[in-house]
């Protein structure tokens, strides 16, 4: 079976930690989605812990995995490539630190405009290190808040990105 992605958001109680077993449940349920690779990240209010590998969700994750996985919010993402070639670094969420902080990203689907986004981006100064149209979004995300709060930012990007 083919599909295009699983993506997964889940926001908790603050006290709680079990994001990402509510995540990996709910990659499991979506596994039709994607086979190749599936991915969690989670946040605990101070830094975000992240395990991606390629493969089933049963087969990428472990309770030891999960375990280590603290945080009360979190995204996954299961990959069917529709973009990009099957590696671990096109794999989701991706990690991206900038000098403020980190931001993990996962998406379905293509951007149209990707190219010329990420030639933009490399004139600019700018290093990828995949080839997945999610790495663009990261970095013309991290960009925007360099200028603007988070929900501006978001807007800033979706005015920018010509996809989904």
């Amino acid at each position: 079976m083919h599909d295009a992605c699983g993506v997964v958001g889940i926001s908790l109680n603050e006290t709680a930690n079990g994001a990402a077993k509510s995540i990996y449940y709910s990659l499991y349920a979506l596994q039709h989605r994607g086979q190749e690779a599936a991915g969690i990240s989670v946040h605990d209010g101070k830094s975000i812990r992240t395990h991606r590998a390629m493969g089933l969700v049963s087969e990428v994750f472990d309770d030891a995995q999960i375990a280590l996985l603290r945080g009360h919010v979190g995204i996954g993402h299961v990959r069917y490539a529709t973009s990009g070639r099957s590696c671990i670094e096109n794999s989701q969420p991706l990690l991206v630190k900038y000098k403020d902080g980190a931001i993990a990203t996962a998406h379905n689907g293509n951007l149209v405009n990707s190219t010329q986004l990420r030639e933009q981006l490399e004139e600019a100064g700018d290093i990828f290190y995949s080839t997945s149209d999610t790495e663009v979004i990261a970095h013309i995300f991290v960009k925007e808040l360099l200028h603007y709060d988070l929900l501006e930012a978001a807007r800033s990007l979706m005015r920018r990105i010509v996809g989904s």
